[in-house]
């Protein structure tokens, strides 16, 4: 049985004090107000990390999660966090192959998958990210690019490891572009992803991983997204840096 999860990445925003009272926000709404069994996820700046981890008590419906790892376990790697130092910070989750890195850090699908297996050897629940930019979606090749990144970052994961993903489609072509994916262009992506995994591994296993839409999901779409057979939550990025919103978005599954 898949989960529904709503995960926010706060990405490169918020100063400590901000981030501490926005966190306290959102998990006070999300005790107040929701029922469900969805889960709830912060990925904040690592700075914030150590800060929150007092807050994750039990019985609070949130966890953490962050937004990067590296791929080794230790070493004169300036600047960079591991991911058994993540799981010594009580994180739970880790986005890993997100597009700015994909865009931005130049991460290929030979180092996201050494990031997968670092993950996976420390516990953390990777959120796997993939999409198509719009001139992969133009030239009609987005089916192609996504199959080639989850075959070349994933796909070499035994069963068993495969079955702790969580994987996020982002349509790089609908983020800061004035463009919209409708539900039912996110649930053929998310289809044709479920799908590829049942054909590398088997159908069991494709319909127990939860797929995430990664797309300007806000609380006016949340609902009719969240509503398609094969979306099951979201990863947010702008609206979860408003605890009113965020939590709202948790509250399109009740």
């Amino acid at each position: 049985m898949r989960k529904n999860i709503v995960a926010g990445n706060w990405k490169m925003n918020l100063d400590l004090n901000t981030g501490i009272q926005i966190f306290n926000e959102i998990n006070t709404l999300i005790t107040e107000e929701v029922n469900g069994n969805q889960e709830a996820v912060v990925c904040p700046p690592f700075i914030h990390i150590s800060a929150f981890t007092d807050a994750i008590k039990p019985g609070i419906k949130l966890s953490l999660g962050a937004q990067n790892c590296h791929q080794a376990d230790a070493g004169a790697f300036t600047g960079e966090i591991s991911a058994s130092m993540l799981v010594s910070c009580g994180v739970k989750y880790v986005i890993i192959g997100h597009s700015e890195r994909r865009q931005y850090f130049n991460e290929t699908d030979a180092l996201l998958a050494k990031k997968l297996d670092a993950a996976l050897k420390n516990g953390l629940t990777p959120i796997f990210c993939v999409g198509e930019t719009l001139e992969q979606r133009n030239s009609g090749i987005y089916f192609d690019i996504i199959r080639e990144q989850i075959s070349s970052a994933a796909f070499h994961l035994p069963s068993a490891d495969f079955s702790k993903l969580v994987l996020a489609y982002e349509p790089v072509w609908a983020i800061g572009t004035g463009l919209t994916a409708s539900p039912e262009q996110a649930q053929e992506i998310h289809g044709f992803i479920r799908k590829q995994i049942a054909d590398k591994y088997d159908q069991n296993l494709a319909d127990s991983i939860s797929i995430l839409y990664g797309g300007s999901c806000n609380p006016k779409n949340a609902s009719e997204l969240f509503s398609q057979p094969d979306i099951d939550g979201g990863l947010i990025g702008g609206a979860s840096l408003k605890a009113r919103d965020f939590v709202d978005i948790i509250k399109a599954f009740n």
